[in-house]
């Protein structure tokens, strides 16, 4: 027997928002979230600016424990605790069928740096904890120890797919009677001197300084993504258990489709060929026709291949209907989480379909030809959404496409 899932507490960290609330306010309003680069010295670089989180570490972990974190787990903590509070789980779990699987694409690069630093001054005053600060699947280990859930636990790297590989697998494996309830989701810190260097030095970053001009998805003049940073945390449950202890319902997962390019490093497939199969098993699975897909949340990263090839991803799948879809992307506003974005956006996703308003893409001002359909451009829209696909692509190929659905009976 196959069960469904659906989705019963939400929670975030992220360049608009230190929590659901305030990130689907700014959302709504279409905010620009992206800003001056503050967490270290841009002198020597290109790139100046980034989507960075506000919120203070400080007001949540004492200096004890913030020198065994890595910022990126840090933020997977916060958000997790808010999900968790928000699903309203208390004790009303089995604790052997309640896991954790947690994406990121670079985990604790921060800790990294930090800590060669020390090294390249004496062997002996690297840190004891850099080894479990830095290796991307604590996260998901700090987690199932501070709530005693001793189902599933691991953490997905599959660059910027990671998170919604790490929701995908949360899906299959509740679907299929592995898990009662999965904490899923991501956790990204990178904005750091080193990874900024290295995406800069690839010419995937936009290095635009006007923050009205950097991150702007499908845009004729797009140069390259904004990094951000943060975490999103769903709490993915069995709809029976769902049901039995009275929890509330945002959403339902419907479809879950992951392929690879096997193509380049870096650049998708022609034709978005990959992203276009990943797509259509997620439709295939939730058993959808196209035109029962009303909503779109792109990967939409503002670089030149990314949005034109999943623009022709779109058409491949959704042929003429492609253009009556609404379609934009939250990059616009937070930047790209990398091993994050997928969970922030599946978010921001799973609240358009609860509240019936399309999240616009901002700073757009040029026309491409070969970015023609409905991006939702510079303002936000209300529209009814019943059924809705969020997209993410990575690095080394690996694309995975989510069918988000309003809950039914």
């Amino acid at each position: 027997m196959q069960e469904r899932v659906v989705i019963t507490g939400l929670g975030t960290v992220n360049p608009s928002g230190n929590n659901v609330k305030e990130f689907w306010e700014n959302l709504r309003v279409g905010k620009n979230s992206i800003k001056n680069i503050s967490l270290f010295d841009t002198n020597d670089f290109k790139v100046k600016i980034a989507g960075e989180c506000s919120i203070k570490l400080d007001d949540y972990f004492n200096s004890k424990e913030l020198n065994k974190l890595d910022r990126f787990t840090a933020f997977s903590l916060i958000a997790a605790d808010e999900a968790i509070k928000d699903s309203n789980l208390k004790n009303n779990f089995n604790a052997n069928k309640t896991g954790v699987i947690i994406g990121s694409g670079i985990g604790g690069i921060k800790s990294l740096e930090n800590q060669h630093k020390k090294l390249l001054d004496s062997p002996k005053k690297v840190s004891p904890y850099f080894i479990p600060s830095m290796i991307s699947d604590i996260s998901p280990g700090h987690i199932s120890i501070k709530y005693g859930f001793k189902g599933p636990n691991y953490c997905v790297v599959s660059a910027c797919a990671s998170s919604n590989h790490a929701i995908g697998n949360a899906y299959k494996m509740i679907k299929y009677g592995e898990a009662d309830i999965i904490v899923a989701g991501g956790a990204e810190a990178g904005i750091t001197p080193l990874a900024i260097a290295g995406f800069m030095n690839m010419k995937a970053l936009s290095t635009a300084c006007d923050i009205n001009k950097a991150s702007r998805p499908f845009d004729l003049k797009r140069n390259g993504f904004v990094m951000g940073e943060g975490s999103g945390i769903l709490i993915l449950e069995k709809l029976s258990h769902a049901i039995s202890r009275g929890a509330k319902i945002y959403a339902e997962i419907k479809g879950y489709g992951a392929t690879a390019d096997a193509y380049h490093l870096t650049s998708p497939s022609p034709n978005g060929e990959g992203a276009q199969r990943a797509m259509q098993i997620a439709l295939n699975e939730s058993g959808l026709s196209i035109d029962k897909i009303g909503y779109v949340n792109a990967h939409g990263t503002s670089t030149y291949f990314n949005d034109k090839n999943e623009t022709q991803a779109i058409k491949s799948v959704f042929k003429e209907f492609a253009y009556k879809l609404s379609i934009s992307s939250n990059k616009s506003m937070i930047g790209h989480l990398l091993g994050a974005a997928g969970s922030v956006e599946a978010i921001s996703t799973i609240l358009t379909i609860k509240n019936s308003f399309i999240p616009a893409t901002i700073n757009y001002n040029n026309h491409d030809s070969e970015c023609d359909l409905d991006y939702t451009v510079n303002t936000g829209k209300n529209i009814n959404v019943d059924n809705a696909i969020s997209n993410t692509f990575g690095f080394g190929g690996h694309n995975a496409s989510l069918l988000i659905s309003k809950y039914t009976n």
